[in-house]
């Protein structure tokens, strides 16, 4: 193909092999898109592509990401807004014929093949990485991951453990929970912790936790990501993004929410969101 669509923050160039995406850097385009650049999406890295009617006069086109292809997607597990979702092409209305032919290119050269690839098809965001997170700054080199934890904002535990340092090879995976929610943050899967991993993140050294302007998703996401495609790459085994949790701490956590909101500090909104998010992972 080798043409190019441009959409209101990104441009997508069609190769005989893949998609290459490149976002703008304005200060409308969201930062997420601005902090990937750009990326190179291989067509066996797609499952399905749509095109579908956007908001006040636009079309969306969607290159449906397969799973267990692009690590930046499989640490979002679903928790990407739509208008921060890079998949997402939003063009006005007028091209939507343009928009269809390409669409339907792209569906041409698509395979059959759902099943989940045996290592990541795009390639993640590169180290060394690191953000600040509301209890800690947190660092990664590509080898291992750091947190050095803030007086401001650790938790009596965190200090108590110090500083930490966790190599990839000791790692079994990434969960990453949007700092645009309740409890946002992000937990370090260890292979073969000593002791159990406390529930609250708040507790938990191989953990950061976000808040108002700590670990944003540009910054914290892109981190989880490219953790995720190390451990992955230095794994023969399987890793995950976000494993079920032990019945009773999502029993801990739902009671803690209940107090959280007895006492005004959560409203309705909040906590039945957060109750339904944490009874889906069980």
């Amino acid at each position: 193909m080798g043409d190019v669509l441009a959409g209101f923050h990104a441009a997508w160039e069609f190769e005989s092999d893949s998609v290459l995406i490149r976002f703008e850097r304005g200060i409308r385009t969201p930062k997420l898109f601005q902090a990937l650049g750009e990326r190179r999406i291989p067509l066996e890295a797609i499952a399905g592509v749509t095109l579908t009617p956007g908001k006040r006069g636009t079309v969306v086109l969607h290159a449906v990401p397969r799973a267990g292809a692009d690590p930046l997607m499989e640490a979002a597990a679903g928790q990407l807004k739509e208008g921060g979702d890079p998949y997402r092409l939003v063009m006005p209305a007028d091209r939507e014929t343009l928009a269809e032919y390409y669409a339907d290119e792209l569906r041409a050269a698509l395979t059959e093949d759902a099943e989940p690839p045996e290592r990541y098809l795009v390639a993640p965001p590169e180290a060394p990485l690191h953000f600040k997170a509301y209890d800690g700054k947190a660092s990664f080199d590509g080898k291992a991951v750091s947190f050095r934890w803030f007086w401001t904002g650790a938790s009596s535990a965190k200090w108590k453990a110090g500083d930490q340092s966790f190599p990839v090879t000791g790692l079994s995976g990434v969960e990453w929970r949007s700092p645009e929610v309740f409890e946002g943050h992000l937990r370090l899967l260890r292979r073969e912790p000593a002791t159990a991993q406390p529930a609250q993140a708040d507790q938990d050294p191989a953990a950061v936790v976000f808040g108002l302007g700590y670990g944003p998703v540009h910054e914290s996401l892109p981190f989880a990501a490219s953790v995720l495609a190390a451990v992955r790459a230095s794994s023969p085994t399987p890793v995950t993004a976000a494993p079920r949790r032990d019945p009773a701490d999502i029993a801990d956590r739902i009671r803690h929410l209940g107090e959280l909101h007895q006492a005004g500090l959560v409203t309705d909104e909040e906590f039945t969101t957060k109750k339904a998010e944490l009874l889906a992972e069980l």
